[in-house]
């Protein structure tokens, strides 16, 4: 490739993504064909496009379409905080690696659909852009999908730090203790005899208080592991707060 060189450097949030020999200085001078966009060239040295926010050329913010001219000097920076994602309601969807965030979103009642299955990411692309929802995961090709409504990087391992970045990315609205951790679906209150068919002989004996999935019915009280719940709760809001 014997084409225009550019100068490529990009936020310290975004040099996770940049081979090795790349991540310390977060710079490189790239030779172009000529023809290719900025986005192109930055994917190519593996930043997916959901993290990146404006790109600045010679000091002036040019679309991800701009094809760069010889000489020019790129910077290349993160998605602002809080995330606006226009368009429709905030709502997300988590691939099959995902499982402890997506009951935890859905424990403070974000709209979270997951796909416990490997359905494979042609599909996932599509469900995110019919249903209109953000598509979170770890899989850089995932997000690398046209067709893919929204999309973000889940950064960590640890699903304690995954909820804390989403919720801070995105401060969704949160609604604790409205969604069933399983379907996502509505929670509504219910007397012991509406859930009684669900419930085992300690539990009947034992709870007073119960609320029902009105998707998958399944039934929801305080019990042994009640408080693990509220201390996520808890410390959610209490991030919000500050």
């Amino acid at each position: 490739m014997n084409g225009p060189e550019i100068h490529v450097e990009f936020a310290p949030e975004l040099r996770v993504f940049l081979p090795n020999g790349r991540r310390q200085e977060g710079a490189a001078r790239i030779t172009t064909d000529g023809v290719s966009t900025l986005g192109h060239v930055v994917e190519s040295l593996g930043v997916p496009l959901t993290e990146v926010g404006a790109v600045v050329v010679d000091g002036r913010e040019m679309p991800v379409s701009h094809v760069p001219a010889a000489g020019g000097s790129v910077s290349v920076r993160p998605v602002a905080r809080p995330q606006r994602v226009p368009g429709a309601p905030l709502r997300f969807l988590l691939d099959v690696h995902l499982g402890t965030l997506a009951r935890r979103m859905r424990l403070l009642g974000v709209d979270t659909a997951y796909e416990s299955t490997d359905i494979g990411d042609p599909a996932l692309a599509a469900l995110s852009a019919a249903e209109k929802r953000v598509m979170l995961s770890r899989d850089r090709g995932l997000l690398r999908r046209r067709e893919l409504w929204a999309g973000a990087y889940v950064y960590s391992t640890r699903p304690e730090d995954q909820l804390h970045d989403i919720l801070d990315r995105f401060r969704p609205e949160l609604r604790p203790w409205t969604r069933c951790t399983a379907c996502n679906g509505l929670l509504k209150e219910a007397t012991k005899e509406e859930v009684a068919d669900r419930l085992q002989g300690g539990t009947q004996r034992s709870y007073d208080v119960f609320a029902q999935c009105t998707q998958c019915k399944r039934a929801y009280w305080k019990g042994a592991h009640h408080e693990q719940l509220v201390a996520i709760v808890e410390r959610a809001l209490a991030d919000y707060a500050s």
